[in-house]
């Protein structure tokens, strides 16, 4: 399971997950619903205490990720697919322009 811890300018927001099913979660932090209840990272996402979950990687993310000859290089210099969305999420959405970036949470191995 991939996941990724959400910011909304610095602050974190959430965590972003990518279940085993293949569906994908979206879930609210506890501290920035105390916090900031109206600053939601986008209109179709309000903050709620309720996760979201799609099937397919919710549009707002996915519209983060590069386009055209960006794409092509992201592709290409890490060897991600481009339908490995979560994979380019991950690997091209740290330093965003937007307010909102995208920070890899690494999975603990298993001694």
């Amino acid at each position: 399971m991939r996941q990724a811890i959400i910011k909304y300018n610095n602050v974190v927001a959430g965590v972003l997950k990518e279940l085993e099913t293949g569906e994908y979660e979206y879930v609210y932090d506890a501290d920035y619903i105390q916090n900031y209840p109206n600053l939601f990272i986008t209109f179709q996402m309000p903050v709620s205490r309720i996760p979201y979950k799609s099937k397919r990687l919710f549009p707002f993310f996915d519209g983060l990720i590069p386009e055209g000859w960006l794409l092509s290089i992201a592709t290409e210099g890490w060897k991600i697919q481009k339908n490995d969305r979560m994979g380019l999420l991950l690997a091209c959405c740290q330093n965003t322009i937007g307010a909102v970036s995208v920070h890899v949470i690494k999975e603990k191995l298993n001694d």
